[in-house]
């Protein structure tokens, strides 16, 4: 299973860079993140970088990957917003809403794989 991570808000460039780096130093999840491209757009040589895969097998990669993208909201100072999908649903984050507590177990519900539920 995998999940697909989208980052919106403040620079957004700069965010994804950020997000991709924060993800790439966590222990857990070593080796599972991926850069996604799309399509090039009418005038462009190639596409950019706007997503992230992160490869969630057994061993609590789903709820490594939840906490550390709650972390890394907590540390944001512009207003950034991630979506995180996977074949168990979707979930959009923002950093305003981040300290509340329900967030957490909804972002693990959605990266929990299908056959652990």
């Amino acid at each position: 299973m995998e999940a697909h991570i989208r980052v919106s808000g403040g620079d957004d460039a700069v965010e994804f860079t950020a997000l991709q780096d924060w993800l790439g130093g966590q222990r857990a999840l070593t080796g599972m993140v991926r850069l996604i491209q799309r399509p090039p757009r009418e005038g462009e040589l190639g596409g950019a970088f706007d997503m992230l895969a992160v490869a969630l097998g057994s061993g609590g990669a789903g709820v490594a990957l939840a906490k550390a993208l709650t972390v890394w909201l907590q540390t944001r100072r512009a207003d950034v917003t991630i979506t995180v999908t996977s074949p168990s649903g979707s979930v959009k984050l923002d950093v305003q809403r981040i300290n509340d507590a329900g967030v957490l177990p909804l972002l693990e519900e959605v990266l929990r794989e299908r056959d652990e539920r």
